[in-house]
């Protein structure tokens, strides 16, 4: 299965992986999944980094070479994903998170979040 990680996944899975899911850790060690990290995460973590926010503090060129050094491929925004994003409900008002969703949707890849308002959208969306 193709599985898509949200931001705060990817961060706790990459430096804090005790508060994974017992779920979550059990479809990421699966050898079956292939996962993904968008490039939408590390420009969140760039930006909310700058801003100074505890929970973002990891260098995002550190954890986008972690990601790819564990087996992670990364998917690109595309302008699909972007147009997309007019067609969601407007449950949730993060752009990272609107366009993490577009991608899921629009790539058909699982999207693993542990956010339950992201959880809402219809599509391949799992809460772990």
């Amino acid at each position: 299965m193709k599985l898509l990680l949200d931001t705060h996944l990817l961060l706790w899975a990459a430096g804090q992986p005790a508060r994974l899911s017992r779920a979550a850790r059990a479809l990421l060690d699966d050898p079956q999944n292939e996962l993904f990290f968008s490039s939408a995460s590390l420009w969140e973590v760039s930006i909310k980094r700058g801003l100074g926010r505890n929970d973002f503090r990891v260098d995002p060129r550190l954890l986008r070479r972690g990601l790819l050094d564990n087996g992670y491929s990364e998917l690109p925004i595309t302008s699909e994903h972007a147009v997309s994003i007019d067609s969601l409900p407007s449950i949730h008002k993060d752009p990272f998170d609107r366009i993490l969703v577009a991608q899921s949707i629009v790539e058909g890849i699982t999207l693993l979040t542990a956010d339950p308002v992201v959880a809402q959208y219809s599509g391949p969306i799992r809460k772990v």
